[in-house]
């Protein structure tokens, strides 16, 4: 079922967190990402929403690291109900769309929970400081539209945060499927 992201105040902080990264010890954490702007993005394996904006996702984001964004995603679907998101299928999918950011999982749902994510892809950009910068859609493109898939969006974003600009005035929601939550861990 398709659903739009919550609604979210500019500036509101970066929630920390730590999650398992590729067997390293103490795995990925915000830290890393300490002094510079920040992209966080809630995927999935399954979602065609998230398939539809992969390889371009993969292309803009490699670009972005290199003017100096840390990018990072988050798998934070139940893998009980929904199998094709299990932890041991994401580094596959990562290798098939391209992506060369941590693309990490979230096992007990409370990061999705402290961002108040609720759909994927659901995309925050925080600035260097760890405020909220902009929350909102990749770009128009959806799996059933004939919009070109191109990140417009998120890229003019990710511009004029690395560029010390203010943040878009116009901001369309993320839209995709819901996260899925466990049976009981759905947010209040």
């Amino acid at each position: 079922m398709a659903m739009t992201g919550f609604d979210l105040p500019l500036g509101t902080p970066l929630p920390d967190f730590t999650l398992p990264f590729g067997g390293k010890e103490g795995g990925w954490s915000t830290a890393q990402a300490a002094g510079k702007p920040l992209l966080v993005l809630f995927i999935c394996n399954h979602c065609p929403y998230v398939i539809h904006i992969a390889q371009k996702l993969a292309e803009l984001a490699k670009g972005w690291q290199r003017a100096g964004l840390a990018v990072v995603a988050i798998n934070s679907n139940d893998p009980e109900t929904y199998p094709d998101d299990a932890p041991e299928k994401m580094p596959a999918e990562a290798a098939r769309a391209g992506y060369d950011f941590p693309y990490l999982f979230d096992a007990d749902q409370s990061v999705a929970k402290a961002f108040h994510a609720a759909c994927t892809p659901d995309i925050f950009l925080f600035d260097g400081v760890g405020k909220l910068f902009y929350h909102g859609q990749f770009d128009a493109a959806r799996p059933k539209n004939d919009e070109p898939v191109t990140g417009k969006d998120l890229d003019a974003a990710v511009r004029a945060v690395l560029a010390g600009e203010d943040a878009p005035s116009k901001v369309q929601p993320c839209m995709g499927c819901s996260i899925k939550w466990r049976p009981g861990n759905e947010p209040q």
